[in-house]
């Protein structure tokens, strides 16, 4: 059954780092800070999740600590990086090449 475990949490561990490596490839190639916080804010959390499992595997006495932290990880993760588009989008930081601005008319209204 050890051994079981330990594949799985190598299995975690390789996944979640794949996933960790995307986040910081996406965020260095990307054009803009909208398309950066997309590549950060899923992928990055994505990626510790998966290390979050493959520690818990590795170690099985932590998984009420490890499950809040997933919660929390899962919870915050996305609304940051939504106040973080949200406070750029409203210091008039450009998006490059944009097909469509849905939020252009609020934008002129709050100038």
């Amino acid at each position: 059954m050890d051994t079981i475990l330990q594949l799985l949490a190598l299995i975690a561990v390789i996944t979640g780092t794949f996933f960790s490596v995307v986040g910081v490839v996406g965020l260095v190639r990307l054009p803009d800070v909208y398309t950066r916080l997309h590549a950060t804010g899923k992928v990055g959390v994505f990626g510790v999740v998966l290390l979050l499992v493959a520690a818990v595997l590795w170690a099985p006495l932590g998984w009420g600590k490890a499950l809040l932290l997933i919660v929390l990880l899962m919870v915050a993760g996305p609304v940051t990086a939504h106040a973080i588009a949200s406070a750029a989008y409203r210091l008039g930081i450009p998006m490059k090449d944009a097909v469509r601005d849905d939020l252009e008319s609020e934008r002129k209204k709050m100038e």
